[in-house]
């Protein structure tokens, strides 16, 4: 697909009517277009929008795109993060424009997306094995030779179903050897053993290229920096081997990737020593929860934590609520809950109180439990709130954030809408 298409299918996003569809929005807006309701820049707070309402900070989007731009560029890293967090094509075309390489995806389905909105290239962090869908990524490959689609092997069985699949396409489609984390990880090959026999049944098929290995730290058992460490050479040493046997003769270049984002240090260090291949190695990091960061989980798991010198990630969502209920003095009740809020992993946790124009953190003023759409908010003696004010809520977990939301307003710190977000799950 041409740059032209890209720029027209994401600009299609904004000649989308404002309506019944998208949560938070002003009820005055219904009816414009979302680049027309995003011209007229309207203040989260006073412009109309109603509660419950997610949104992403402008300046720590923004902020978190250039860190990690500038943290793989510093370590020779190749960057493809993970676009199942958000399933935003408008972000996926802003982390490229910040020099990734492409978007890594887990399902077919994310792949027709990115397609759709002109992603050139996508690694599939999985084995495909649906006839259908293979059928799609080689019409897709016959149709646009700018087009790279690289996906896991993890089983003999797995590279026969894809070779059928694949029978008389017009180009081979390029995998890689999934290493499993070790025992009880998720998917992936266990042995090195067992990956040289999928890595043969790969050279008996002209339907499909071995290009690589990859696989994904953060299924280590009881992860720790020298486990972690230790996973990541095993990986570095099975592509050496596989090197060292002629496995990748005749490409232009090897692909070595892994990272989630809670290891991508180690992965950063492990890659470094990567020793010299007949072939430039492609270095894929592919952490993707990044890009919004949060206010839990990753909080606490970001590798920044252990090398500050790097800088730090942002939580970039707000989440706001309405006190609709203050029963008692230890309890009150927010309008958003389960349907709003991401809680698989941590409650969200109480940041501010916005009363009256003014903003001031949320002191005395806990989440103890998600209903459909209330949070139980439990409040101490020195928590001010009142039924009527808004609460600020940050949350954990991005990926199951993004998926309750459609479309997100992007606002500045004084609260001004300068865009909308557009998530296809």
């Amino acid at each position: 697909m041409d740059a032209a298409t890209a720029a027209e299918r994401l600009a299609a996003l904004g000649a989308e009517r404002v309506d019944h569809r998208f949560k938070g929005l002003p009820p005055d807006a219904e009816g414009l277009t979302v680049a027309d309701l995003a011209a007229e820049r309207r203040n989260l707070f006073t412009g109309g929008f109603t509660t419950p309402v997610l949104t992403l900070s402008a300046e720590r989007l923004e902020h978190n795109l250039r860190l990690m731009e500038t943290y793989a560029a510093r370590h020779g890293l190749a960057f493809a993060p993970h676009g199942k967090t958000s399933m935003a094509p408008q972000l996926f075309h802003r982390q490229i424009e910040h020099g990734a390489w492409g978007i890594t995806l887990a399902v077919p389905h994310q792949v027709s997306v990115a397609r759709h909105f002109g992603i050139q290239r996508v690694f599939l962090a999985n084995e495909l094995v649906d006839p259908a869908a293979l059928r799609r990524i080689a019409a897709e490959l016959a149709t646009d030779a700018g087009f790279r689609f690289i996906c896991y092997v993890d089983s003999v069985r797995g590279v026969e179903l894809m070779d059928a699949a694949l029978t008389g396409s017009a180009r081979p489609v390029d995998v890689v050897v999934e290493l499993a984390a070790g025992e009880g990880a998720r998917t992936g090959v266990r042995t090195e053993e067992e990956c040289a026999a999928v890595a043969d049944a790969v050279a008996a098929t002209e339907t499909l290229r071995l290009v690589g290995v990859a696989g994904y730290e953060g299924e280590v058992p009881q992860p720790d920096p020298d486990r972690v460490r230790a996973w990541l050479r095993r990986l570095t040493a099975l592509a050496a081997d596989f090197d060292e046997a002629g496995r990748f003769a005749g490409l232009d270049e090897i692909v070595v990737s892994a990272g989630g984002s809670a290891w991508f240090d180690a992965v950063a260090d492990v890659f470094a020593r990567i020793p010299e291949l007949s072939l430039p190695v492609l270095k894929l990091l592919r952490s993707g929860a990044y890009v919004s960061h949060d206010d839990g989980h990753y909080r606490r798991l970001t590798p920044f934590t252990r090398v500050p010198e790097e800088g730090a990630l942002e939580p970039a969502f707000r989440l706001w609520a309405q006190v609709v209920s203050r029963p008692s003095p230890e309890q009150a009740f927010a309008n958003a809950g389960k349907r709003d809020a991401a809680y698989d992993l941590d409650l969200p946790s109480a940041l501010v109180v916005r009363r009256d124009g003014e903003e001031r953190p949320a002191e005395g003023v806990s989440v103890t439990a998600l209903s459909d759409q209330h949070a139980w908010l439990r409040t101490t003696p020195e928590a001010d709130v009142e039924v009527g004010d808004w609460l600020g809520l940050g949350l954990s977990h991005p990926c199951t954030s993004f998926d309750k939301w459609q479309l997100i307003p992007v606002a500045e710190a004084d609260g001004t809408v300068v865009d909308y977000i557009r998530t296809f799950f």
